[in-house]
């Protein structure tokens, strides 16, 4: 990225928006299916991992945006630039759409040509200085009318990839989405990144504050954020199938039912750091520290084997009583 008069325009603030959910599809896709509905451009192909997880990136795509940045203060401040945005599919399972940006301490007084903008995707620039904690407050409590909403342009992707030609548009559970926002301050050379604060909020709502390094482009921050949305998706769905699922006073064939979908669909899902720039891993740590991300996953994972477990051996007992 180049500033007008040719120095690099050094980003002080990145920010983002992750949704999550389950494909409209019954079965799982395989990698080819999953690099075909993740095809957004003609141009580029779609990145597809199969170790140690199957997951496919498709292409980045950039929206054109000329509007007021959020701001939690009431500022006014118009700016103008491109949005990058892109899908991820894990396990040909649970899908995802991301879309962030990056924005300079300052930009020009005036409009430059659209050209000088597409050649520094994902930058957006402000109309004079950025008002950098009014900015990130804002993005973090959402876009209000007028404002650049990140969160309408990765629905959009998202919309348009769950009509896709080759899914049925059957589901083999119910669950909800989830959206994490975040913001990643910028900091110098020579200092680790930093997981400031991860919130979680009502209506399926996630925000995350980052400090980031000069040297990490915002596109690896975006992974961290996919990766955490990813599982902090699985938590949440799998806690929510087991609160309805009556483990405790259900029995018999319901029990085995309620938990399928859980044991066949998304108990191998979970692994943290899988696709995650190396020099963002150890931000995990925290997670893991507080709130204990995998520690409730274990726990969860076992209450749930060993249901099943009890059921396998109470049938044949169930079996034989009923026949005498």
């Amino acid at each position: 990225m180049t500033a007008a008069h040719g120095q690099p325009a050094r980003s002080v603030l990145a920010c983002g928006e992750v949704r999550t959910c389950l494909l409209p599809s019954f079965q799982a896709l395989d990698a080819r299916a999953a690099a075909q509905v993740l095809r957004l451009r003609a141009d580029e192909p779609v990145r597809v991992s199969e170790r140690p997880s199957l997951h496919a990136l498709s292409p980045e795509i950039l929206t054109g945006v000329d509007c007021r940045l959020p701001a939690a203060n009431g500022s006014r401040v118009r700016a103008v630039g491109t949005v990058v945005a892109r899908a991820a599919l894990t396990e040909g399972r649970l899908l995802q759409s991301t879309a962030y940006f990056s924005l300079p301490a300052a930009g020009p007084d005036t409009r430059r040509p659209w050209g000088q903008y597409l050649v520094r995707p994902g930058l957006v620039e402000p109309f004079g200085k950025l008002p950098q904690q009014a900015t990130a407050e804002g993005v973090l409590r959402g876009a209000r009318r007028g404002e650049l909403d990140l969160g309408m342009i990765a629905e959009g992707l998202l919309a348009g990839l769950r009509r896709h030609a080759l899914l049925d548009r059957r589901v083999p559970f119910k669950s909800s989405p989830t959206r994490l926002r975040w913001v990643a301050r910028r900091t110098f050379d020579g200092e680790r990144a930093a997981l400031v604060n991860f919130t979680l909020a009502e209506g399926g709502l996630r925000t995350m504050e980052l400090r980031l390094p000069e040297h990490i482009p915002a596109a690896a921050a975006a992974g961290l954020c996919e990766d955490l949305a990813l599982h902090d998706w699985l938590l949440t769905t799998v806690q929510h199938m087991l609160d309805n699922s009556r483990l405790g006073a259900a029995d018999g064939p319901s029990v085995v039912e309620a938990l399928h979908p859980v044991v066949v669909h998304l108990l191998h899902l979970w692994m943290p750091r899988a696709h995650v720039d190396p020099a963002l891993g150890h931000l995990w740590d925290v997670l893991e520290d507080k709130p204990g991300f995998s520690r409730q996953w274990e726990n969860l994972s076992r209450r749930i084997r060993d249901r099943l477990a009890l059921q396998a051996v109470a049938t044949p007992h169930q079996a034989l009583s009923d026949a005498r």
